[in-house]
C-alpha cells in the first residue's frame, strides 16, 4: 500500500473522531451532534462550511489556485434504529439507535481527507466534501439536491464509497455500469367478505387471493422479465385474520422489489398491478396496490469508474483491487447523485470482523448487524483515496 505519510499520522485522532461519531449514534436527519463535529472540525482546519443543506447536511469547500475545475467528495452520516449487542467501550449510547452500517467510519475517512487538503493544498481547482444525511432510506442525498447542493457547488463530478464486509480489509472494487439496485416498497390490500370458516361459500376469501396472487407475481421474474435483466421481488409480510374459525374480510401484503435497470422496474410493477387487478376480480375481490419507487439503480459512469480503479491501484496495489466484485441488490441514495452528475461509488473492504474488540456481540460483522463494527484499520486508507483522487482529478485533462 502507499498511504499518505500525514494521513498515517493523523490515524489515532481519526480513530477518536470515529467511535465518538460510533458511540453517539443519530438517525436520518436527526445528524445534529454529528454535523456540528464535523462543521467543528472544517473550521478548526480554515475550511469555509456550508450547513443547512438537507437540513442536517454539511459542506466543505477546500479551493487552491486560479482553477475554476472541481469535484465532490461524499460520505453519509446517518445511523439505524437498531439496539447494538456489541459492550465494548465505544459502543452507542443510546438504546435503539446504532451505526450498523459504518456511516462513522465512512464520515472520518472523509475528515481525515479533508484535513490533509486543508494542509496540503497540492492542486488546482476547488474540492467540496459532502457530509449527507438521511441515507438509510430517507432519500437525504435527493434532498440536498433539491435544496441547491449542485447549484451552490458546482462540482464536475462526484464520487461516494461504501465499506463492504467479507471482502479483505483494505481491498477496493468498483464496478462500471450497475453496482447496485433500486429500492422499491409495495403494499397490496385484498378486499374480500368474511364469513364463519365452517361456510366458505358465503365468503370471497381474501387469504386465497393472496395466495393466488403471491404465485402469480412470481411469474413475472421467471416468464416476463428478460433473464439476463437482473430483479427481485420478495414478499415480506403476509397479514390477514385473527381466529381459526373466521374466514376474515381483508388481507395485506407487502414487500420489496429491486432491478439494476428502469425498464424491468416498469415492467414488474405495470405487471403485478395487472395480476393483482384481475386475479381479484376473478374471485369476486377488490384490490387497492401501492407501489412506492424509493431510491433509483445506482448506475457508475464508466469513465469515472476507470479512473477511480486507477488510483485505487496507487493506493493498494493491483492486488488489492477487487477483481470479482459483483453488483449486489441493496440500495443506496448516492444513486441521485449519479443521475445528475458523472462519476461513480466504490466498495473499500471491512475484513471478516476479526478486527472487533473483546466485548464485540456475537453476530457477524455484516451491514445491519447489531454485532457490526467499522474496521479502523480502513481510515487511513479511505482517507489516502480520497486525498489521491482528488489531486489527480483536477491535475488530469477533464475525463469527458
Amino acid at each position: 500500500m502507499k498511504l499518505i505519510d500525514p494521513i498515517l499520522a493523523f490515524h489515532e485522532e481519526l480513530k477518536q473522531i470515529r467511535r465518538s461519531i460510533h458511540a453517539h449514534p443519530e438517525l436520518s436527519y436527526e445528524e445534529f451532534k454529528t454535523s456540528d463535529l464535523v462543521a467543528a472540525k472544517l473550521t478548526e482546519w480554515g475550511i469555509p462550511v456550508i450547513r443547512g443543506l438537507g437540513g442536517t447536511g454539511v459542506v466543505g469547500v477546500i479551493s487552491h489556485g486560479s482553477s475554476k475545475r472541481s469535484v465532490g467528495l461524499r460520505a453519509d452520516m446517518d445511523a439505524l434504529p437498531l439496539s447494538e449487542l456489541n459492550t465494548f467501550e465505544h459502543r452507542s449510547r443510546y438504546e435503539g439507535k446504532m451505526h450498523a452500517c459504518g456511516h462513522d467510519g465512512h464520515t472520518a475517512m472523509l475528515l481525515g481527507a479533508a484535513h490533509y487538503l486543508s494542509k496540503n493544498r497540492n492542486f488546482d481547482g476547488t474540492v467540496y466534501v459532502i457530509f449527507q444525511p438521511a441515507e438509510e432510506g430517507a432519500g437525504g442525498a435527493k434532498r440536498m439536491m433539491d435544496e441547491g447542493l449542485f447549484e451552490q457547488c458546482p462540482m464536475e463530478a462526484v464520487f461516494g464509497m461504501h465499506n463492504w464486509p467479507g471482502s479483505p480489509a483494505g481491498t477496493m472494487g468498483v464496478i462500471p455500469g450497475p453496482m447496485m439496485a433500486s429500492s422499491n416498497e409495495f403494499e397490496l390490500t385484498i378486499q374480500g367478505k368474511g364469513s364463519h370458516a365452517a361456510q366458505p361459500h358465503l365468503s370471497t376469501d381474501p387469504v386465497m387471493v393472496a395466495v393466488q396472487i403471491a404465485q402469480s407475481w412470481q411469474t413475472i421474474i421467471s416468464r416476463n422479465k428478460n433473464p439476463l435483466d437482473a430483479g427481485v421481488l420478495s414478499i415480506t409480510q403476509i397479514h390477514s385474520g385473527s381466529a381459526t374459525n373466521i374466514i376474515p374480510d381483508s388481507a395485506k401484503m407487502i414487500g420489496t422489489v429491486r432491478t439494476f435497470t428502469m425498464e424491468a422496474l416498469d415492467l414488474i410493477q405495470s405487471r403485478m398491478e395487472e395480476i393483482a387487478s384481475h386475479t381479484a376480480a376473478a374471485f369476486g375481490a377488490e384490490v387497492g396496490f401501492d407501489f412506492r419507487r424509493n431510491y433509483p439503480p445506482l448506475i457508475n459512469h464508466e469513465p469515472e469508474a476507470a479512473f477511480a480503479a486507477e488510483i485505487m491501484a496507487e493506493v493498494v496495489g493491483k492486488d488489492g483491487v477487487l477483481k470479482k466484485l459483483e453488483p449486489t441488490m441493496g440500495s443506496e441514495d448516492f444513486a441521485f447523485m449519479l443521475l445528475e452528475k458523472p462519476g461513480c461509488y466504490v466498495f473499500i473492504g471491512n475484513g471478516d470482523g476479526a478486527h472487533r474488540m473483546a466485548g464485540h456481540g456475537l453476530g457477524p460483522c455484516n451491514l445491519h448487524n447489531p454485532s457490526y463494527d467499522f474496521n479502523d484499520e480502513l481510515l487511513p486508507i479511505g482517507a489516502s483515496y480520497w486525498v489521491r483522487l482528488a489531486e489527480q482529478f483536477l491535475a488530469r485533462p477533464p475525463l469527458r
